[in-house]
């Protein structure tokens, strides 16, 4: 189904329209939609939170809304670095199928794809992306603006949201100039990221009053390291004595100011919605974009003994934090072990928000995890198996099986997870009945990658040449 299609035929809120067995009942949520709002930090490992055992990195905020909310173990993006990862979580559709599957930069949607977003807007929401979106810059056919979000703020390009202190960032492809930031990545007048929390925070207040989707992108703790000596948090890590393998003698410390500086914002978004007495009609995400990076050796602990980082499908690449929080409909406290991935997004939310989704996609609303299945009246559904490619590796999940091609001209192999976490045991000799039907249901989940084009390559040209 393409975009034109679908948001002709898509309809908003009524039952009659919810996928067969996935109508939520009136008791399910309140009478009012949900508001929805997506925070995805770039980079963020499995274990840089302190709720994850964490003894440098202190997220009281993040803390307590898992304390408030549901945690996942095992939560897995849509891929290991940042465009395709993107292009999974607004498609639904696995790395396989979706539109952005490299991450040379400027990769763009096609102008038929259908994003959550279009879902959440054709169904009556305001919808608000803020941060970094990865998928198509400036005259291209991939957009924000032309991809269901009424605003996007920030970087379009991942390459450009490498620095905190650009010379300019973007408002639906019109570029904002920042005065008084030079182009160096470190210092500068204008702190990007208190931009986009700023119009985060400006964006669900003018929203209050109706449904609202606020999908937070936000950047750090990625990039070049840096963050305003007067912020608070980095007064709290200056002066520590680190010396971990890093290339200049403050990134360890910026980086721990900059997931502190995060988790202060997150906080503050919670007091918002006090304030404004959002906070029992708002279901909140907080999750990384991929697997973390070793950028300081073993120094914060972010992928533990997961093997792997990003930019490869094993679990260091691909296993992230997922916390959601929904006061009231969310049992507060739980600890949940649903295996799931980005494509599940899509229809999770389209269902949070009495929508029908595409479907072409291949994820699988996670709502009776979410909410209980007594009170939305069915069973959880499983995969049957989940689905990743990168570059010349291909990975598939089914149930505790790991298979990997870690390249292309290299043999599949296989683990068991729930025995080897670690993926350090390849038991693909012991079990070959078991690896053909993975390879099998690798081969049958790739098709040809058609990315979107360039409506302007002029501007998009120029766009580069000032990153």
């Amino acid at each position: 189904m393409n975009r034109r299609h679908f948001l002709k035929t898509a309809g908003l809120a009524a039952a009659s329209l919810a996928a067969p067995g996935c109508a939520l009942t009136p008791t399910t949520v309140a009478k009012n939609k949900p508001n929805i709002i997506y925070i995805m930090l770039d980079e963020l490992g499995y274990f840089e939170l302190s709720c994850m055992g964490n003894k440098y990195l202190k997220t009281p905020n993040i803390d307590k809304m898992a304390a408030e909310g549901m945690r996942f173990t095992q939560a897995l993006a849509g891929a290991p670095v940042s465009a395709p990862t993107r292009s999974v979580l607004m498609t639904g559709r696995h790395t396989g199928h979706t539109t952005v599957r490299t991450n040379p930069g400027g990769v763009p949607l096609r102008a038929d794809d259908v994003t959550v977003a279009d879902v959440l807007k054709k169904a009556g929401y305001a919808t608000g992306g803020f941060g970094k979106w990865g998928c198509g810059d400036r005259g291209t056919t991939g957009v924000p603006e032309k991809h269901g979000f009424d605003i996007f703020y920030g970087y379009y390009h991942q390459v450009h949201a490498h620095s905190y202190y650009p010379n300019y960032l973007l408002r639906n492809s019109e570029k904002v100039p920042l005065q008084g930031n030079t182009g160096d990545f470190y210092k500068g007048k204008q702190y990007a990221q208190y931009l986009i929390f700023d119009e985060s925070i400006k964006f669900i207040r003018e929203n209050k009053d109706r449904p609202f989707f606020c999908y937070c992108a936000w950047t750090p703790p990625h990039g070049r390291w840096a963050i305003p000596q007067d912020d608070p948090a980095w007064r709290q890590f200056k002066d520590k004595p680190w010396k971990p393998d890093y290339n200049r003698p403050d990134d360890a410390k910026a980086y721990a100011a900059m997931v502190k500086m995060i988790d202060r914002q997150i906080g503050q978004i919670f007091a918002l919605l006090k304030e404004v007495n959002l906070d029992n009609n708002t279901i909140v995400f907080v999750c990384g974009d991929n697997g973390g990076k070793r950028y300081f050796g073993n120094f914060f602990e972010p992928n533990g003994l997961f093997k792997g980082e990003k930019g490869n499908l094993y679990e260091g690449g691909l296993r992230i934090p997922m916390i959601v929080r929904w006061p009231g409909k969310i049992k507060p406290g739980t600890v949940n072990h649903h295996l799931w991935y980005f494509p599940d997004c899509f229809p999770t939310l389209a269902e949070l928000a009495q929508v029908k989704p595409p479907e072409n996609i291949d994820g699988i609303s996670i709502v009776p995890t979410l909410l209980g299945e007594d009170i939305v009246g069915r069973r959880q559904r499983q995969h049957k198996f989940l689905y990743w490619e990168y570059g010349k590796q291909t990975a598939v999940r089914m149930g505790n099986f790991k298979a990997i091609q870690p390249g292309k001209d290299k043999p599949f192999e296989l683990y068991d997870l729930s025995k080897d976490i670690g993926e350090q045991n390849n038991i693909a000799a012991e079990h070959p009945d078991v690896l053909t039907t993975m390879q099998a249901y690798a081969k049958q989940s790739h098709t040809e990658n058609i990315t979107g084009g360039w409506l302007d390559k002029e501007k998009a040209f120029k766009d580069h040449q000032s990153h």
